[in-house]
């Protein structure tokens, strides 16, 4: 059964709250009607010192940026799913919808990510949406203090800094949503309640919404302590001190006017996504049983509030369920016709179909999917995106597929018309079958489930391919190509080393052991400066990389030595370097008095005022 809580049209309906009854559980009514328009919304300034720091694209329609935030003093990972349309009308701006997390929300990924097909679900809606990660007990509020090694100003973070990046940056309108779960959706009634018209639609899916009420400060350091250790008193301070009800969203219950509000609670017991323990008609998830009665409590009080201030809201309560991301994974999918229509997106579906020379590729790849938008130019071609991928096309290279890793690696160098050029094949499984890459105009880019996926090109691609591509000595690319910090070369690194490129010694690889050395040296910062050579194999198993300011050598019983040119090196030349009686150096050149020494299997070779001595 699902119930549901609207104002009447012409007043509100006899008792606290108004209530009807809905067979099922796959129905939501929909959203009434705002009494009055909301409240107007100023855009933010932008605020000194906060950038993008970092991005990285994990398809074309899904990246990651840092974000570095002043009022936090470090950066902030948001994760955006983009548009449906993102790439058919790349002039377009898009309405947000953010997607706040729970209580043990995790510093690499967003819950939402890690635990629904959020993803998937969004892929075919034109709206951005808006993914922080971190905040683990934050409520996404304001701190007093600083806790547990972190210091929380999400608020600031989220209403002041982030939405000129997204505005300016991102093609983002100020048209805004905000949903979450547990934590979250008490967040996102807070904010949206705080910052009135930064939210045209807030939802709450299992969220706490009193705060400051008897019990409810004690409720929440209980709930801050067990999820990470924090202390709430360095949030709100103690339960007397005025900010907790100055964040509370049932005493800000008014503050929501002119807000389409969803919210919802399951009651606690075993419903279709619980497991029953041996006690009847209780759940195995202990813990999740007890916070989903008290957000149902709190639910209940809460649209209770707003329907005495008059403030429209549709409330679903579940006949059943515990605490638990099934049950908001459903809330989301149910939610979101309420949420189209608060953010202007009703009906918004794409008319799309497949012809000319992209249509045969996509007859041969049906894991595509469903069309999402019509075909459309991009640089030099044609392309259409599908829910698994994008068919891309040009008269030189034919239509190919590209998606998954590869093809967010492939929007990150400026797709179509960046220095890739066109796919020249689709998706292909690398020789040892560990990952997958696809051929460009212009290079390959490379993914495996560790590495992540990158392109490879130029110099270091033809040196690389040489020797032996991803079976070779480096392996799989861990990074793409950029510049060296002096810029006065160029770098990729691969799981066994890094290739080095500058325009007096071309491409060079730096591996294993050497590699390592050379770190501890600076790298092409330090006196070797950039490889001359690759790895060169010696006798008894030994090897060697030269360098501009010297070579360093390697032995699989004495490890890896630095040796710069000079009189020492001259005279290891002359005693045959380390097929001589010397053989390899097992130190670097050491201080000694009046000069420097190196040590060697055999011996040592000393400089000591200009005289060089063989010992």
């Amino acid at each position: 059964m699902r119930q549901r809580f609207v104002r009447g049209a012409l007043g509100l309906m006899a008792g606290a709250v108004a209530v009807s009854t809905v067979l099922g559980t796959s129905t939501v009514a929909a959203a009434p009607a705002h009494a009055a328009p909301g409240p107007v919304y100023s855009a933010p300034a932008e605020v000194p010192g906060v950038k993008i720091t970092n991005t990285f694209w994990y398809s074309d329609r899904r990246v990651a940026m840092w974000v570095y935030s002043p009022a936090m003093g470090t950066n902030i990972q948001v994760q955006l799913l983009l548009a449906r349309d993102w790439n058919y009308r790349p002039s377009n701006t898009f309405p947000q919808m953010y997607m706040l997390d729970g209580l043990r929300a995790q510093e690499d990924q967003n819950g939402w990510i890690i635990n629904t097909n959020v993803e998937d679900f969004y892929k075919d809606k034109n709206v951005n949406v808006v993914l922080p990660v971190g905040g683990e007990s934050s409520f996404y509020t304001d701190w007093q203090q600083p806790n547990n090694g972190k210091n929380y100003k999400w608020e600031t973070f989220l209403t002041k800094e982030l939405p000129p990046i997204l505005e300016k940056q991102w093609r983002s309108t100020d048209v805004r949503g905000v949903e979450g779960l547990s934590m979250g959706g008490s967040a996102a009634m807070m904010l949206a309640a705080r910052n009135p018209g930064f939210f045209k639609f807030a939802a709450s899916f299992s969220g706490i919404l009193q705060l400051s009420s008897f019990g409810m400060p004690q409720a929440v350091q209980f709930a801050v302590n067990d999820a990470g250790g924090y202390d709430a008193s360095k949030m709100y301070g103690p339960p007397t001190d005025p900010a907790w009800k100055e964040h509370d969203p049932y005493v800000l219950a008014d503050k929501l006017a002119g807000t389409s509000l969803y919210i919802s609670s399951g009651n606690g017991l075993v419903g279709q996504y619980d497991t029953v323990s041996t006690i009847p008609g209780l759940a195995t998830n202990y813990a999740g049983v007890g916070l989903e009665v008290l957000s149902r409590v709190t639910s209940q009080q809460f649209a209770s509030r707003l329907n005495q201030l008059g403030v429209r809201a549709q409330a679903v309560y579940r006949d059943s369920g515990t605490h638990t991301w099934p049950y908001w994974q459903f809330e989301m999918e149910q939610a979101w016709p309420q949420a189209a229509g608060a953010l202007g997106l009703a009906a918004d579906r794409p008319a799309c179909s497949t012809s000319g020379a992209i249509a045969p590729v996509y007859k041969a790849n049906k894991s595509l999917g469903e069309c999402l938008t019509p075909e459309y130019d991009v640089p030099g071609g044609r392309a259409q995106d599908f829910r698994g991928g994008r068919i891309i096309w040009s008269a030189k290279t034919g239509a190919q597929v590209v998606g998954g890793g590869i093809g967010g690696a492939y929007v990150a160098a400026g797709g179509p018309g960046g220095w890739l050029g066109f796919p020249t094949s689709g998706e292909l499984a690398t020789p040892d079958r560990v990952g997958r890459f696809n051929r460009f105009q212009n290079g390959n880019i490379y993914w495996t489930r560790t590495t992540g996926a990158h392109p490879v090109g130029g110099a270091i691609f033809v040196d690389w391919g040489k020797n032996g591509y991803e079976t070779g000595p480096l392996k799989y690319p861990t990074g793409d190509e950029h510049d060296t910090p002096g810029g006065k070369g160029r770098v990729q690194d691969f799981q066994i080393g890094s290739y080095y490129w500058n325009s007096t010694n071309g491409a060079h690889s730096v591996q294993g052991k050497i590699f390592e050395k050379y770190a501890t040296l600076g790298y092409e910062g330090g006196w070797l400066g950039f490889p001359t050579t690759n790895e060169v194999s010696l006798k008894a198993g030994g090897k060697l990389t030269a360098f501009d300011g010297g070579n360093i050598y390697w032995t699989p019983a004495k490890g890896a030595y630095a040796i710069a040119p000079g009189p020492i090196f001259d005279a290891w030349g002359k005693a045959g370097y380390e097929n001589g009686k010397l053989g390899y150096p097992v130190s670097d050149a050491e201080p000694i008095t009046g000069g420097t020494r190196v040590r060697f299997e055999g011996g040592s070779i000393e400089n000591v005022n200009g005289v060089v001595t063989v010992k």
